[in-house]
């Protein structure tokens, strides 16, 4: 039960990532008061289907702007797809404009 509390508060937050920006697993845990549950949250984000609303998963990646995540989404290039669309410049799997596009919010969400 306390991982089901802890995916719905990611998620949460996750739905808080606006259009066009990205965040980190890690970001996302730090704001939840969990310094190292960075892998926590990649977990929460594989199982986001279960939500019962949109989670904008694509918009969660690992602290380089690495799409970590990618191979959780159908196809291969969904998760690229899906952040070029919002403006996000990715190149190899690398989020090029990642300090222009970074949402931390732990700052955002005061």
């Amino acid at each position: 039960m306390a991982n089901s509390d802890f995916f719905h508060r990611v998620y949460q937050v996750a739905e808080l990532i606006p259009h066009g920006r990205v965040t980190s697993y890690g970001a996302i845990a730090r704001y939840l008061g969990s310094t190292r549950g960075a892998r926590m949250v990649g977990w929460a984000m594989n199982k986001c289907g279960s939500w019962h609303r949109f989670v904008p998963a694509h918009r969660v990646v690992n602290s380089k702007g690495l799409l970590t995540g990618k191979h959780h989404f159908p196809g291969g290039e969904t998760m690229k797809e899906l952040l070029t669309n919002e403006g996000v410049l990715v190149k190899d799997n690398q989020i090029i404009n990642f300090a222009d596009v970074f949402w931390d919010p732990s700052l955002e969400l005061l």
